[in-house]
């Protein structure tokens, strides 16, 4: 059985969830505690502990993996999900290039207004850092309207990857948040495929940004 270690509402751990659905992955969910630092010295979620693994970093008979993204690789690595994650280097380059421009260049672009604008944080209260952030994270996200205008369907082509579950909870959160954007269509087109998607519907499109 997967434990997957972190509070539901965490964007990350989310990733995790969705990617489970997608491969039909039965799991436990559990919240962080102290005594998992054991699993993370980081002391961040989510964790994924697989008791069906043995090799690796382990606490006991358990394989032990933490990192939103390297966890959804290995989830469709270890279940041969070639669908989300192919093994043709070309394809597979494309994907994993999208996921991490979302764990990089978007994610640091959108941090300072979301932190600011919904979690209220004292410390993101400088108005130009904030306008400057909304500013940020509209330009990112125009790059990935332009991305989709271009594939006319998928993040890195014609089918649905990785790449579009992590960006897809990106592209949630930056609706949810109170701030002006732009109106890009191939983004709103790609969020209402998105939306047939029980995983979607469940862990990314559920009232939480």
């Amino acid at each position: 059985m997967l434990r997957i270690i972190g509070k539901a509402t965490s964007i990350n751990v989310r990733k995790v969830l969705w990617t489970c659905v997608e491969l039909g992955l039965p799991f436990e969910r559990e919240e962080w505690e102290e005594r998992h630092a054991v699993l993370n010295p980081n002391r961040m979620v989510p964790v994924l502990v697989d008791g069906a693994q043995v090799g690796g970093p382990q606490v006991g008979e358990n394989f032990v993996l933490w990192e939103s993204n390297a966890i959804c690789r290995y989830l469709c690595n270890r279940h041969g999900a070639q669908a989300l994650l192919p093994l043709d280097a070309a394809r597979r380059a494309q994907v994993e290039q999208w996921m991490d421009w979302q764990a990089t260049e978007l994610n640091n672009a959108w941090r300072y207004a979301f932190m600011a604008l919904v979690r209220e944080s004292p410390a993101h209260g400088e108005p130009a850092l904030v306008a400057a952030s909304v500013d940020g994270w509209n330009r990112h996200m125009g790059l990935l309207d332009a991305q989709l205008g271009t594939t006319g369907a998928w993040v890195a082509g014609n089918d649905f990857t990785l790449a579009d579950v992590v960006l897809g909870l990106s592209a949630n959160r930056w609706l949810m948040t109170p701030m002006a954007r732009p109106d890009y269509p191939h983004l709103a087109s790609w969020l209402e495929r998105l939306g047939k998607r029980e995983g979607f519907r469940l862990h990314g499109r559920n009232g939480i940004p």
